[in-house]
């Protein structure tokens, strides 16, 4: 198989998973890093046994083929924009852009170009959902006609060194960890039709308790507090409550009702987890996790102990639709119904109206085991 030559912009936290995961896939090659501070790109450069260079000379390069845009999420379009300019593909870090509109132009530019765009998240491949998905598919619940799904916890605040954009607009808990949770729905259930929201925002400023800046208080410019009802294109109905200002609570993560059963699955921001299926009878049962590469623990987390992490699967299936002619997983198309979604809900609140979808998308083709091996290094 060919490989691709991979460069990333933005050396933070998570381009460390980006370069410590891509060689676990086939046809991806890390070629060069920047960042627009020089030391954080030379850092993360010495630390993977890469190539340091600046913005505009990764973007010249001509070994790279694809550019992961890892900037914070006010510098997505920019970035993202500037990458196609050049005559690269892009795949992003979530959410794709802050608006539609830019996600549009995004869309418009790499089909002049002929250039793909993909987008995390990419955790709705992981074994765990890809289980729940083949579950869904075979007919075990019944057709789906309703849910619920809940991200619910008190904000960046307590652990982020620099929490503030978490909550400026673009931010919030509907734009940070709902993508995780539309991009599974839609990977489950398919496209959304129409929602509507109500918004809040406890309180006006929130004050740091991490270091270095601990005791700083930093002012709150979007809802915090937002809890939505998303009506899908096959007539599915599921509540989605985004929420920074709960101090704890007993919800699941997600939830299906089915005419035949219900089905609960784990944390969509993560790749394993526990599924479990009810049928009529009511009786509740964990079913056995696959064996699927993507459910496989590979990872220690200080909390959570050993568990799946293989982000940068996504890319790995955009590379091989790129060379191969196919439809990619994470696709432009289902990460910008993701970003309507998202951004029709506050709009939602802040009118006090449904808000019907503009655009639409295909579910993505199942990643079974075989699938998912195919993408294995």
């Amino acid at each position: 198989m060919a490989t691709l030559g991979i460069g990333i912009i933005g050396c933070g936290n998570i381009s460390a998973a980006y370069l410590r995961l891509a060689p676990a896939f086939k046809g991806l090659q890390v070629r060069a890093v920047a960042d627009m501070n020089m030391a954080a790109a030379t850092a993360r450069a010495a630390e993977f046994g890469t190539k340091a260079q600046s913005v505009d000379d990764l973007l010249a390069n001509q070994n790279i083929d694809v550019v992961i845009n890892l900037t914070i999420p006010d510098a997505h379009f920019g970035v993202s924009k500037a990458i196609l300019q050049a005559g690269k593909h892009v795949y992003s870090e979530k959410p794709l852009t802050l608006s539609l509109e830019d996600g549009l132009s995004l869309r418009d530019l790499a089909k002049a170009k002929g250039l793909s765009v993909g987008c995390a998240p990419d955790t709705f491949l992981g074994g765990a959902h890809q289980m729940a998905r083949a579950l869904i598919d075979e007919g075990r619940i019944g057709t789906v006609t309703a849910g619920g799904a809940a991200v619910l916890g008190h904000g960046m605040e307590h652990w982020h060194p620099n929490p503030d954009f978490f909550f400026l607009p673009g931010g919030g808990p509907m734009l940070d960890m709902g993508p995780y949770y539309i991009a599974n729905l839609i990977n489950l259930i398919g496209p959304v039709k129409r929602v509507a929201a109500l918004t809040s925002a406890a309180t006006a400023t929130r004050t740091i308790s991490s270091e270095p800046r601990k005791g700083e208080v930093i002012p709150v410019k979007t809802p915090t507090n937002i809890h939505a009802l998303l009506e899908f294109a096959n007539g599915a109905t599921i509540n989605l409550s985004t929420s920074w200002d709960v101090w704890h609570h007993k919800r699941v993560n997600m939830e299906l009702y089915g005419t035949e059963g219900t089905i609960y699955l784990p944390d969509p921001n993560f790749f394993g987890g526990k599924v479990e299926v009810a049928g009529r009878d009511g009786a509740l049962a964990e079913v056995p996790l696959w064996d699927h590469p993507l459910a496989r623990n590979n990872q220690d987390h200080p909390a959570m102990g050993p568990h799946a992490n293989w982000r940068t699967a996504g890319l790995a299936d955009m590379a091989q639709a790129i060379l191969s002619g196919r439809d990619a997983r994470c696709s432009i198309d289902r990460a910008l119904h993701g970003v309507e979604v998202m951004t029709a809900c506050l709009k939602s609140g802040a009118e006090g109206s449904f808000v019907t979808m503009q655009t639409t998308c295909t579910r993505p083709a199942a990643l079974g085991i075989a699938e998912a091996q195919a993408l294995m290094a």
